[in-house]
């Protein structure tokens, strides 16, 4: 995002504030009510954020059809982040978890992921500079806010930063249904970072090609995929499980 833009949803506005992300506005409807909404009038008081009360038709506005809830404010551009800044940064002592994401375009499936990758401990989510979906308001809303507390890197290819992470010592693991490798035959518990492809067309083969380990998650009924965020965080999941 290069502007000030839209977020809506009271949780998401919470986790904003509490992320001491600079909001310029925050806009609630005149006759909201509720413990939530007290909450976040409460946090806009403490935190001396100016609050306009509006009338429904300027949240629908502003959400563009999404669930406002009733509350909706003006933020300042999300920040993205320097991959080799963040490695350099990180002790691979520590088994840090990485996730890449490789044409995943859907909005509300980029911040349901985000969402799951902040619940799973992952260090930073890099995506390509083209082909990804934008963090704006649905995909704020749908990450409950964690994007404001999970480090988004842009490359100019997912392939470049794959060969960049083994530089590090981290090793990555792909999705794939092609795969007999079960993610669960798999050692994770390593410097690792999981690779995830649109639905339509999956990992590019090229970088498919470059991966330490290709997986894939057992099918036990007749439709043959899952939803990429759902996927994600059963692998993430994966993930934690090895490390407990």
């Amino acid at each position: 995002m290069e502007k000030t833009t839209y977020i809506y949803g009271i949780r998401a506005i919470i986790e904003a504030i509490e992320s001491n992300k600079e909001i310029s506005k925050l806009y609630l409807l005149k006759e909201a009510d509720g413990v939530l909404m007290h909450q976040l009038q409460n946090a806009a008081r403490k935190n001396n954020i100016a609050v306009s009360y509006v009338p429904s038709e300027k949240l629908d506005h502003i959400a563009k059809g999404g669930n406002h809830q009733g509350a909706a404010a003006s933020i300042s551009p999300v920040n993205f982040h320097d991959l080799e800044t963040i490695l350099e940064n990180t002790d691979m002592e520590t088994k840090p978890l990485f996730l890449l994401l490789d044409g995943v375009t859907d909005v509300r499936n980029f911040g349901a992921i985000i969402r799951t990758a902040e619940c799973t401990g992952v260090k930073a989510i890099i995506v390509s500079e083209k082909g990804s979906a934008p963090v704006n308001a649905a995909t704020v809303k749908t990450s409950a806010g964690a994007v404001f507390n999970m480090p988004i890197c842009k490359v100019n290819h997912i392939k470049d930063a794959v060969f960049l992470l083994q530089a590090y010592g981290v090793k990555t693991a792909g999705a794939n249904e092609k795969t007999t490798d079960l993610i669960y035959d798999v050692d994770l518990n390593t410097p690792l970072a999981i690779v995830m492809g649109s639905e339509e067309r999956g990992i590019n083969p090229s970088t498919l090609k470059i991966l330490d380990h290709v997986v894939k998650l057992p099918m036990q009924g007749d439709i043959a995929s899952l939803n990429v965020s759902v996927a994600c965080g059963a692998m993430l999941y994966e993930v934690v499980r090895q490390k407990l």
